[in-house]
Parts: C-alpha cells; structure tokens; sequence
C-alpha cells in the first residue's frame, strides 16, 4: 500500500459511521428545526461521526430549497464540529442541483451528497458530464450517490473511474447492489465507498471500504458502530456476529415493503424521539407494521 492509500484509508473525508438522517416535522407538517437539532446531537452522542440531511430517508423530494439550507443550519449548530454534516443536494435538473449545492455550501455543510438525475435516464455521458458541471461549480466534496434502483440510471463503473480523476469527487454511496463493479472501482480509484445498503455495511468495509451512510443508525447508532469498531480491532468473527444480530431489524426496516423514511420515524415515535410524521405522498406505517418493527429493535437491544 502506498503512502497515498494509507491515507485515504486513515483519512475519511466524512467519517467512517454516518447516519442518513430523517428530518423531522412537527404534527402539522412543517419543519422540526428543534427536532431536527435534538436528533443530530444524540446520533453523535451515540457514535455517528458523519450526518447525511436531505437524502433519501430525509425525504428530500418534499423539502424546499430553503428548508434544506435552514436545516443544515440547525444541526451544525447543534453538533459544531463534532460531526460532519453531508447534504443532499441532487435532482433531475443539473441547473437547479448547482444552485442547491452552492446554498448548502453557504449554509455550512461539509460536503455534498449528489445522487444520479432520475426520471430522464441519462445516458451515462450525459451522467458524467452532469456531476462534473456540478463539481466544477461548487466548492465542497462530492460523494456521488448510485442508487439505480430509484433513479432508473446506474452510475456505470467505467463512469465513476473517469469521475474519480476530479478532484472534489471523493466518496461514492452505494446502493447499486453491484458488488462485482464496487470492487472493481476501489481496485481503480481512490474512492471513499460508503454501504448504502445496511446489510451491506460490514461486507463492503471488509473489501476496503470507508464505512456507511445508514437508515438504521436513526435508531440504534451505537450498534452499527460497533460492527466497525470490532473489524477495525482485529475482532472479525465478533464483527460478523454483531451485524448478524441487527439483520433482523435491517430486514424489518429496509426490505419489508416500506421506505426507510417511513420506518425509521415510525420507531423514532415508539422510543419517543423526534421524528415526526412523513410528507405525502409517504404515509405513516400501519399499527401491525409498527409492531413488528417494535419487536425486532426490542431484541436486539435486549441483550
């Protein structure tokens, strides 16, 4: 290994352990700045040392432009240093995703989080040349964000080796379930590659990638943490045994018909911490769905 790659490796430029956090709203529907503040500071308290707002389990498609400066806002100052706060800023409209960025920017993020336009699928020149028209503008680092199953476009690998040349793209968030291509951008790049995908989060940082940006750390940060942690000491079989102990609660919150926004706030509810309802067209989960996601985090956490 190089002296550059010891770097990379020893030197995330988000952190290691970040939670894609929800934004909470208030009972009528508007922004929970207070909420928000309270979440941010006990998500670091419990280990997060990165928060990603306006993702997707932060319901970006409903905020507006000045909810998500005002946002940004309020959680750098609730946590000031200790974290680094990532903001999504991408759309379908490369115009209006650099004016985001340069907002967010303004308002104090760390970096930025840019997911593939959807709904017009790009061909992947047209990919390309859009993160970099926002790259060229803006003046924070960029963590490219492949989630085709939303977006309709991939990020192709061959793309993303050609993007890591410049030099504020610096971290992807995989959720391409494509672990052949994933490994073979960190074989070519010097990428931060954050598990999008939690049940991925263990088997991703194994090949050498940087942590994740996780849905479940809403509600128990300190566990997923000490999946890494345990890798990081030399601890492999426990590493494995803790990220297979929260499976259960991952499955529940991930893969069982609802969006991640929607059960993360509906067991944010259950412990009573801020959450709040979710923005139409999301709906809040039924009384059965909130049982048995209740019962999954119960025995996790139980011993």
């Amino acid at each position: 290994m190089t002296t550059a790659d010891a770097s990379a490796v020893s030197s995330p430029p988000f952190g290691r352990a970040l939670c894609a956090m929800i934004t909470p709203f208030t009972e009528a529907g508007s922004l929970d700045l207070d909420g928000a503040q309270r979440l941010a500071a006990r998500l670091v308290d419990e280990g997060c040392d990165g928060l990603v707002l306006s993702g997707t389990t932060g319901e970006s498609p409903t905020t507006t432009d000045a909810e998500k400066s005002d946002l940004v806002r309020a959680v750098r100052e609730a946590v000031g240093e200790r974290a680094s706060i990532v903001a999504g800023v991408g759309t379908f409209d490369t115009r209006h995703t650099v004016e985001l960025a340069l907002a967010t920017e303004k308002a104090g993020a760390d970096g930025l989080l840019v997911v593939t336009p959807y709904y017009s699928r790009p061909p992947q020149d047209a990919v390309e040349a859009h993160f970099r028209e926002i790259a060229d503008a803006a003046g924070l680092p960029i963590a490219l964000y492949d989630i085709p199953g939303r977006t309709g476009t991939r990020i192709e690998p061959e793309t993303l080796i050609r993007l890591a040349e410049h030099p504020r793209i610096v971290a992807v968030k995989d959720c391409s379930y494509d672990f052949l291509g994933t490994q073979k951008v960190l074989a070519r790049t010097e990428l931060a590659y954050y598990a999008g995908c939690d049940e991925h989060n263990l088997a991703l940082y194994a090949v050498g990638g940087t942590g994740y940006v996780s849905t479940v750390a809403n509600v128990i940060p300190r566990h997923l943490r000490s999946v890494l942690d345990a890798f990081d000491a030399g601890d492999t079989a426990g590493a494995a045994r803790l990220q297979q102990r929260a499976t259960p609660l991952i499955e529940s919150m991930m893969s069982a018909g609802l969006p991640g926004a929607v059960t993360a706030k509906a067991l944010l509810a259950e412990l009573g911490l801020p959450g709040g309802p979710v923005r139409a067209p999301l709906r809040p989960a039924g009384r059965e769905a909130v049982d048995g996601l209740l019962a999954a985090y119960e025995s996790l956490t139980a011993g």
